[in-house]
């Protein structure tokens, strides 16, 4: 169309209203402007479009059947221009966030509750992935938030507000750590004694509370362990719980557990602080100022019913 949409609106206008002055009054130009607006129309399309009489104009056959198209066209436009404002006052958007699924299960549903119940209109996508894809994601923007540890290292194109924090540990049953210590002499009960001695388990190495982990124990000596690396935290609890051996673990998660004597914490000399968890996302995107903005309201929200820890 070579960008003519405004002499295709005027064509239209005039075709509706049958006469150039009454299409010049509703359009606030003058006659001839629409005049000439018709005839630059007709000489690109090297066609005439109007019959003109004392009366008014009325279309040719060629110009009914572009009347026809622009109609469809501009009524399109004009239900798209009303969709849109719907969108604004109802607050109608789309928040993609990244999560594991494990952080999903025991910290993300809560939260999405609440949201959800303010903020109706806004459809939610849940991409669960490790936080290290996550993070992955976020800075190549094929998610707008995510939910994760707080990242370690240079991150300075990444914000993160934390909203809980969590407590790493060595969790085990009670049955697996008796064998465990059938099978050894007794001057070799010591924790690191038994570690050694035991099959470990701990997510892989990709895996942000992994590196977290490893991070803590680089001060202390190797732990020669039959070593069960999986990908899952939700894997890691159902393979402890069978006597399989003593996974690393985050506490929070199995409170259940513990309390009901299912799973006891395995003491241990490493000094592991609690870390946050909180939702994070590149810098850049918290310049947007449209106020329907659904990453800007997710991100208000929280500040406003969640205090930061």
């Amino acid at each position: 169309m070579e960008n003519h949409l405004n002499l295709y609106y005027i064509f239209y206008t005039a075709a509706k209203c049958g006469n150039i002055s009454l299409a010049a009054k509703e359009l606030f130009i003058s006659q001839p402007a629409v005049s000439k607006a018709i005839s630059k129309l007709e000489e690109n399309l090297k066609t005439t479009l109007f019959l003109r009489s004392s009366k008014g104009v009325r279309l040719t056959a060629e110009g009914e059947i572009l009347f026809r198209q622009a109609e469809h066209a501009f009524l399109a436009l004009n239900a798209g221009e009303e969709q849109i404002f719907r969108m604004r006052e109802l607050g109608v958007g789309q928040l993609s966030i990244g999560v594991s699924n494990t952080l999903c299960k025991y910290i993300l549903l809560p939260y999405l509750q609440d949201f959800i119940k303010e903020n109706p209109h806004i459809r939610i996508s849940i991409e669960c992935q490790s936080s290290f894809h996550t993070l992955e994601a976020l800075r190549d923007k094929t998610v707008d938030i995510g939910l994760i540890g707080e990242p370690q290292g240079k991150n300075a194109d990444i914000s993160f507000y934390p909203v809980t924090e969590i407590q790493d540990g060595f969790v085990t049953t009670k049955s697996y750590l008796e064998n465990l210590k059938k099978r050894l002499p007794q001057e070799e009960l010591s924790p690191e004694a038994l570690l050694s001695h035991a099959t470990l388990m701990m997510l892989d190495q990709e895996n942000l509370t992994r590196q977290y982990i490893d991070d803590c124990l680089k001060n202390y000596a190797p732990i020669h362990a039959q070593l069960i690396e999986v990908s899952s935290m939700d894997l890691l609890i159902e393979f402890v719980k069978i006597d399989l051996g003593i996974a690393c673990v985050i506490e929070d998660f199995v409170k259940k557990e513990l309390k009901e004597g299912m799973l006891i914490r395995f003491s241990h000399p490493f000094s592991i602080p609690k870390r946050k968890i909180g939702f994070a996302c590149p810098k850049q995107s918290l310049r947007q100022t449209n106020p329907t903005d659904s990453l800007n309201i997710f991100i208000r929200y929280f500040k406003e019913k969640h205090p930061l820890i």
